[in-house]
């Protein structure tokens, strides 16, 4: 999965997502919330929690609207990543590829995920 890129990244702040089509053709639909709960920076998961994947429990969170759900902006960080600026003023986090691929709430992946194939 490292060699895996982003070859389109589409922010849609009608439906609530962030969609990304995979150079190995896959397609990610993230829910807003779900990248909010999942957001990577220390002040978010914690300097102990920090991780290459998301923690498991943001699968299972409801899906909230409020402006810390909700899409400001969306910057690319070089060549490895984006940021995500929420209503609420957030803008600490960095979903490297990996992190953003392993975030796909999809069954495949959550599939992939679990049993670690």
């Amino acid at each position: 999965m490292n060699s895996i890129r982003p070859s389109e990244i589409t922010v849609n702040k009608k439906t609530k997502e962030l969609s990304v089509v995979w150079s190995d053709g896959h397609y990610s639909a993230y829910p807003f919330s779900l990248m909010r709960f999942a957001c990577p920076c220390a002040e978010c998961r914690g300097h102990d929690q920090m991780s290459a994947e998301p923690p498991q429990e943001v699968f299972f969170m409801p899906l909230e609207d409020n402006p810390s759900t909700r899409v400001a902006n969306v910057e690319k960080v070089g060549s490895y990543g984006i940021t995500v600026e929420w209503e609420d003023g957030h803008h600490f986090g960095i979903y490297n590829w990996h992190y953003l691929r392993s975030l796909c709430p999809c069954p495949i992946c959550r599939e992939m995920m679990i049993y670690g194939q």
